[in-house]
């Protein structure tokens, strides 16, 4: 498949990349500066502001899927989806977040009095572009949100999916490395399951 990853330099989007092209997957990446970006070996790079929409959808022309890794405060929800219709992109894979996750029937993470301030400014935007996405019908979108720690690891391939809740190990540690994340957002990717969804992964 041709792939355009937003994002692609930083820690989730490169992972994701590298686990596409061991897949044999075409890898273009998404920056404002080509020339001062770093991408995995394999990347094509291509200059795009993803939050011009006649611009992004410009690069993104004849791709079979757009992966977005970016972070919510800077790539919102319509001026994407929108690039996505006029390239004619028929496919939105999205980063995700674990603060729109439910810790109990009906309360998200996000809301949880322990919740950390400072992981607002990019929480709050993160539900609101799910939010966003729920009303979308003509794009097919996928949220894949991680566990609440994120971060990088071992590639292990042993891990759960879950749809809504958030998930936690036997020691009610929630984790998922982000090497193992990107099998699964690769997974999705190659054999759907979560159209128009939101999924999460986790140990």
């Amino acid at each position: 498949m041709k792939i355009a990853i937003i994002g692609v330099t930083g820690r989730a989007g490169s992972r994701i990349a590298a686990e596409a092209l061991r897949r044999g997957h075409h890898v273009t990446g998404i920056v404002r500066s080509p020339e001062q970006a770093e991408a995995p070996t394999g990347v094509t790079l291509v200059k795009a502001d993803a939050a011009d929409p006649a611009q992004l959808a410009e690069a993104l022309r004849r791709h079979d899927a757009v992966i977005s890794a970016a972070r919510f405060q800077t790539v919102k929800a319509a001026p994407l989806l929108a690039a996505l219709k006029a390239a004619a992109v028929p496919r939105l894979l999205v980063v995700g977040g674990a603060a729109s996750l439910e810790v109990a029937p009906g309360a998200i993470l996000l809301d949880s009095p322990s919740f950390p301030a400072e992981y607002r400014v990019e929480a709050e935007p993160g539900k609101q572009f799910l939010d966003d996405l729920r009303g979308e019908t003509d794009v097919d979108w996928t949220f894949l949100s991680p566990s609440a720690l994120f971060a990088p690891g071992e590639r292990t391939g042993q891990f759960r999916l879950g749809q809504n809740q958030l998930l936690s190990d036997a020691q009610g540690k929630s984790h998922i490395s982000m090497e193992d994340y990107a099998i699964a957002m690769i997974d999705e990717l190659e054999r759907p399951q979560h159209s128009r969804q939101r999924f999460t992964v986790g140990y």
